[in-house]
């Protein structure tokens, strides 16, 4: 019986032990259930959506949550799996897409087949090549799409008959109907086109890149993908990419009428170097709004432009003293009878509700919060839907505020919550979601009353409960300066406040990001922070904490980095590493920190500030000087390098000499969006200051450093990295 006993705890061991396993992290087995490719359709009453397996779109009921009907199964046609599709406006026929190769962040090439729901037949949108960003017309008759930056038309009543709308767009010169890089990456958009309300005209942004400066990265053979035409030879890829202060492509505004085939310019007032972020189709078929936005981004202008006339007339312009944020153009939305546009006017970011002639109604809402998101308005009513931090930064609701100014809170449970509602406005899918619990989705009313659980992710719960996960918590901390920050911790399981644990900071710290919020979706790998987790069993504490010039918080707080980038952040992480110091279960000698793009950079700033608190630093795919990052994002908050040479002067590679503690750099040699030359000039600064750095580069991987074994590898190193430099 004694061997026995012996035998089963030997057993025991080391499956108490285990813990959380890497690659079962990189590979995805811990990430939360979901639901992919929601439509609300125009009936009310129902939604669709793709199926986990690629292979089916379904359509739901919204008052059920249960299936009405498949309208389209992959089994027995050509497409092996569904990528995306599109619904037409009369819900008659679908774009099915498959086969999709992604250009950019948001850019992509896929074939598309028409799909006709009711006869079932499914036909190539088109045989001469893979399209981008295909568009029904209103009326649901004709398609337009871009290939080779060309606009194309199918018209579905002649046959599918497909003629060419432009013939000037010609790659690294001239791109019709789709936004280039710096457009495309800076103002989250990857559409340039849209018809009139009557569908008898496209009206498009043209991009004349032909001054833009060219980058080129080389290209090598690889092993997964396989690029066998560089076997001996490495390639390159050549694309323009206008870095600070360096020439813009050209926009222009142009309309086409579908029956004369006539093309004329729209005169929008736009500066030779300026903006046209969006331009959005209205219920009158004489207009669509243009948005513009000057060189410097303190100035939006909302104008409503004639495709046939070609005038324009301004109806709305939106100022500030340093920049207008991003959302307040990604966010704007326009409905048949109204425009809605966020803006940070009086300090805070909310919703002012305007006409289509641009008169303004009513500030929507108002106090000391953030509007963090806009679901639209309901023209039968006025009433406007929104997500916002009305209960604190790192907490987030959906509400609802009626015509007479009355404000309700549709998702009362504190966490965080996003919503997508059916086209009348009278129910809504919620995703709800808190620090220690993974996404909640269920259908609710127009009240916010539960009717149906869609996902609740009880598998995963469990799956989670059966490992040796630490606590998650949020916390507060004030600098030496007075100044509150938030901050999440995760520590281990078997925490014991007698010890004392080395800490490893994982932060991103952009302008206006946020890090720090009491939702699931936290951490350097997301998924409940179980990268975190997975340190924390490896002996470490984990911190996250936002500093100055991050989001949820009011203009002040976000844009007090404006003109110096990395200056405060660096700084406010600085901070909490001696604030951390100071706790009784903390080693203040065995403190690190990482993060990736804008945190790497951050990584890099704060490893180099001047008071030497950290042990060791990862900083993955780092911006090293604004001087070569894009135009529209740094100018955004920077400026130009002429008009604030000092600005951009303050970077990691000026402040090489003060790099302090073990230093790991991790960059993608193909990285279109922050280049290689940022660590390779300041691994060369380093050289030259005789620092000591550790350097891994993977071949023609982008910024997201995935493919293959990459993300194992990639975060394999900079765990093996953190164990041995924080002995």
């Amino acid at each position: 019986m004694k061997k026995i006993t012996v035998y089963l705890l030997l057993m025991l061991v080391p499956l108490a032990a285990r813990g959380l396993d890497l690659r079962s992290i990189t590979n995805g087995q811990y990430l939360p259930e979901s639901i992919h490719g929601v439509e609300a359709a125009s009936d009310g009453e129902s939604y669709t959506q793709l199926g986990d397996d690629g292979k089916t779109i379904v359509r739901y009921s919204f008052k059920t949550g249960k299936a009405v009907e498949t309208l389209f199964d992959a089994k027995g046609t050509k497409v092996e799996r569904i990528s995306g599709y599109i619904m037409s406006p009369d819900g008659k026929r679908m774009l099915i897409e498959t086969n999709r190769h992604s250009i950019y962040r948001h850019s992509f090439t896929a074939d598309y087949y028409i799909y006709t729901i009711a006869s079932r037949k499914m036909v190539p949108l088109s045989a001469n090549g893979a399209q981008q960003t295909p568009l029904f017309s209103p009326d649901g008759t004709m398609i337009a799409f871009v290939r080779d930056n060309n606009i194309f038309l199918i018209k579905l009543l002649y046959d599918n008959a497909e003629s060419q709308v432009t013939k000037d767009g010609k790659k690294n010169e001239v791109i019709n109907g789709i936004p280039d890089w710096v457009n495309e990456e800076e103002f989250g958009n990857n559409r340039a086109m849209v018809f009139t309300a009557d569908s008898k005209k496209l009206v498009w942004v043209r991009y004349d890149e032909k001054a833009v400066a060219e980058y080129s990265m080389p290209l090598y053979k690889g092993l997964d993908p396989e690029f066998t035409e560089f076997t001996e030879y490495p390639g390159a890829y050549t694309y323009k990419y206008p870095v600070a202060g360096a020439d813009n492509a050209k926009c222009t505004v142009w309309s086409f009428d579908i029956a004369s085939r006539q093309t004329r310019q729209l005169q929008v007032p736009v500066d030779a170097d300026g903006y046209i972020p969006r331009i959005k189709m209205t219920s009158d078929a004489t207009k669509v709004l243009v948005l513009t936005l000057n060189r410097h981004q303190d100035c939006l202008r909302v104008y409503m432009a004639n495709p046939l006339s070609t005038v324009s007339q301004l109806l709305i312009e939106d100022k500030t003293s340093k920049y207008v944020k991003e959302e307040s153009v990604s966010q704007f939305m326009v409905t048949d009878k109204y425009m809605l546009l966020p803006s940070e006017r009086d300090g805070w970011m909310h919703l002012y509700l305007y006409n289509l002639n641009g008169q303004l109604l009513r500030q929507v809402e108002q106090g000391e919060y953030e509007v963090s998101a806009v679901y639209g308005v309901d023209d039968q009513t006025g009433n406007v839907y929104y997500a916002s931090h009305q209960y604190g930064a790192t907490d987030q609701r959906v509400f609802m505020t009626q015509a007479n100014g009355k404000t309700v809170c549709l998702t009362d449970k504190a966490g965080w919550s996003s919503a997508v509602f059916s086209s009348d406005y009278k129910s809504f899918i919620h995703v709800w979601s808190n620090l220690n619990t993974p996404p909640v989705v269920t259908i609710c009313n127009n009240i916010g009353k539960v009717v149906a659980t869609l996902v609740d992710n009880k598998e995963l719960r469990e799956k989670l409960a059966k490992e040796q996960l630490g606590t998650r918590e949020l916390f507060t901390l004030t600098t030496s300066e007075g100044v509150k920050l938030n901050g999440w911790m995760v520590k281990p399981a078997d925490f014991d406040t007698s010890k004392r644990y080395p800490v490893i900071m994982y932060q991103y710290s952009g302008p206006g990001s946020q890090q720090v919020k009491d939702a699931w979706n936290i951490g350097m790998y997301n998924q409940g922070a179980i990268l975190e987790q997975y340190l924390c069993q490896q002996g470490f504490l984990c911190v996250c904490v936002d500093g100055r010039g991050t989001g949820g918080r009011g203009a002040d707080f976000e844009k007090s980095t404006y003109l110096r980038l990395g200056e405060l952040e660096a700084h406010d992480q600085v901070e909490t590493a001696l604030w951390l110091g100071k706790q009784s279960y903390v080693d203040k000698d065995r403190i690190a920190i990482w993060g990736w793009s804008y945190g790497g950079f951050n990584t890099l700033m704060s490893m180099s500030e001047g008071r030497p608190v950290f042990r060791a630093g990862v900083a993955i795919a780092p911006v090293t000087s604004w001087r070569f990052y894009d135009s529209i994002y740094t100018e955004r908050f920077m400026r130009t390098p002429k008009e604030n040479p000092n600005g951009y002067d303050r970077n990691p590679i000026s402040r090489a000499s003060q790099l302090h503690g073990a230093l790991l750099l991790c960059h993608g040699s193909a990285d279109d969006n922050v280049h290689l030359r940022n660590t390779a000039e300041y691994t060369e600064a380093l050289v030259q200051a005789d620092k000591d750095f550790s350097q891994l580069v993977y071949t023609n991987r982008n910024h997201n450093i995935s493919g293959g074994n990459t993300r194992h590898h990639l975060f394999r190193q900079c765990v093996s990295f953190l164990k041995e430099k924080m002995k």
